[in-house]
């Protein structure tokens, strides 16, 4: 549509793009959903984010906005049919980086920002396992977890402060703020004091039933995030931004609080030939407080040692010879088919060496009942092998699924752990009626399991499976008092599953929150609250 490409570059000083090869880029994320935009904005500054969004409801009502930086989001809430503002051209600035904080844009990948931070010995320890592709900015909208979640929350611990441009076209700042200064806000006469005055009033009026809709497991990204916004003494509106997935406005600047981590790491790997005691396992290493505790299979491991020079090429600078060395027990297990159908990474950590170590050791001799393999690692190289079997495990599949494509839509999962000798077997019965191949990954410490199936999308009867499966599958970590989504968010593939999740009224809220800040809907339609499951079926890719 040049008009409207010609309309909007009126408008801002960024780049208005609309040729062929941007556009299908940005008709995808790391989703089974396609959906491609009418044009595609690099706003240069918070400006021309203000004007496309006073454009967009003074001109064009029937437009949207949906903000996109890597396209690492496996939910589709990166896609639209509408105008994609990508993040990454301009706003990809650490602005300051201070004793325990950080300031940030938006478009920034986490691993520039990890090695600005890591300068002044400071961590945001909230990445996820796309640590390398992501940026800060889907962080914050996702309400991203990862490995060192388990000891150490997800994303909204770490959100101080956010700016972000809301539906009048205006940006504000949203941060904790205490009953006096809260006062302030309500008295207000504009646009923001009517924001805080509808929230509060909800919150409020629903207080009892929005606190007893808290999911109880370790994490979770599902929903707006109304339990954590008012504890009658501190009242703080950027716990609803993260996690919103754009749904709710633009967001332009985040500052983190950051951590020091530890000096000193080490890995007790596990390997199981089977899951018969996979929970009873991980409950145990849990009781020796493990900072980091994840998982891969078998299937992960055997496609690893097929391209074996990509995952190698992960680990630049090292000497080839000697990484080969590292790989090649993994090697031998492939050959001989040996290969266990679980491996289990307990990382421990500490500010000695020796601190560490007796971590592993005690771990280790308390395993040693179920007669299963550990081994602790020896070296920097080899702890760093198995984390980039877990790390690059998506990125492999997705890259080698001979014919067959990713589909994750059951791949964020979580329930407690000391469900898990119940609940496994259940899940692996019912992924057995549909023959599926798939891997597990995740965060195991936690009960979050990231089930990737490949799937022919030429079949029909793909799109069959994947509402049947999806509305069985959650019904079975509902029962459990489990997440839909533990770090990966809503958007088309879990936003029509809320009402299932969480009931009528709260699903209501959340409906009534995305109209308070969108009343015209401009704001990444059809994800989460506002999702339609026709509408997600209708936008599944056509072709693997």
């Amino acid at each position: 549509m040049a008009d409207l490409k010609d309309q909007l570059q009126a408008q801002v000083k960024g780049e208005v793009l609309d040729d062929v090869t941007t556009l299908a880029i940005c008709s995808h994320d790391a989703s089974i959903f396609e959906s491609k935009p009418q044009v595609v904005v690099a706003p240069k500054d918070t400006e021309d984010i203000e004007k496309l969004v006073q454009f967009v409801t003074s001109h064009n009502p029937q437009l949207s906005l949906t903000a996109r930086s890597a396209g690492t989001d496996m939910s589709g809430g990166a896609v639209n049919d509408s105008i994609t503002l990508d993040m990454t051209k301009h706003f990809n600035r650490v602005l300051k980086v201070g004793e325990d904080f950080a300031v940030t844009q938006p478009g920034v990948h986490y691993r520039d920002f990890e090695a600005e931070t890591l300068k002044h010995h400071l961590l945001l320890p909230c990445y996820p396992a796309s640590r390398e592709l992501c940026t800060v900015g889907g962080m914050a909208a996702n309400n991203s977890a990862g490995e060192k979640t388990l000891s150490m929350g997800q994303t909204k611990k770490y959100v101080k402060k956010i700016k972000a441009v809301l539906s009048d076209g205006k940006e504000y700042t949203f941060e904790p703020l205490n009953k006096v200064q809260l006062q302030k806000k309500l008295a207000q006469k504009d646009f923001e004091g009517e924001i805080y005055r509808k929230v509060h009033k909800l919150i409020e009026a629903n207080y009892d039933l929005i606190q007893k809709a808290r999911p109880t497991v370790h994490k979770n990204s599902s929903g707006y995030l109304l339990w954590d916004v008012w504890d009658r003494k501190t009242f703080d509106i950027s716990k609803l931004l993260v996690g919103s997935q754009g749904t709710l406005g633009i967001i332009t600047e985040i500052e983190f609080r950051l951590i020091q981590p530890k000096a000193y790491s080490n890995l007790l790997v596990i390997f199981l030939k089977d899951l018969k005691n996979v929970g009873e396992i991980v409950n145990k290493v849990l009781t020796h407080q493990p900072e980091s505790f994840e998982s891969f299979d078998d299937y992960t491991l055997r496609v690893a040692m097929r391209f074996l020079p990509e995952v190698i090429k992960v680990f630049k600078p090292h000497g080839l010879i000697s990484l080969l060395v590292q790989f090649l027990p993994e090697v031998w297990m492939s050959l001989t088919g040996g290969i266990p159908k679980l491996i289990l990474i307990a990382e421990f950590t500490g500010d000695s060496k020796e601190e560490v170590e007796r971590k592993c050791l005690e771990a280790q001799k308390d395993l040693s009942s179920f007669k299963v393999k550990t081994r602790i690692t020896k070296s920097e190289d080899e702890a760093r092998k198995y984390w980039v079997l877990r790390r690059e495990s998506f990125n492999l599949l997705r890259h080698h699924s001979m014919g067959l494509r990713t589909a994750p839509f059951i791949d964020d999962i979580i329930v407690k752990p000391e469900f898990l000798p119940e609940f496994l077997p259940k899940l692996q019965t019912l992924l057995e009626e549909y023959k599926l191949v798939y891997t597990i990954a995740g965060h195991i410490g936690d009960g979050n399991f990231h089930i990737i199936p490949l799937m022919n999308f030429k079949d029909p009867q793909t799109r069959e499976i994947i509402p049947e499966l999806s509305s069985k599958v959650y019904k079975l970590v509902f029962e459990y008092h489990g997440s839909m989504s533990a770090e990966h968010n809503d958007g088309l593939v879990r936003g029509p599953y809320l009402l299932q999740m969480f009931g009528e009224k709260v699903s209501q809220l959340f409906k009534d929150v995305k109209r308070i800040f969108d009343p015209q809907d401009i704001f990444n339609p059809h994800k989460k609250a506002d999702a339609d499951l026709q509408y997600s079926l209708a936008h599944i890719v056509h072709t693997s």
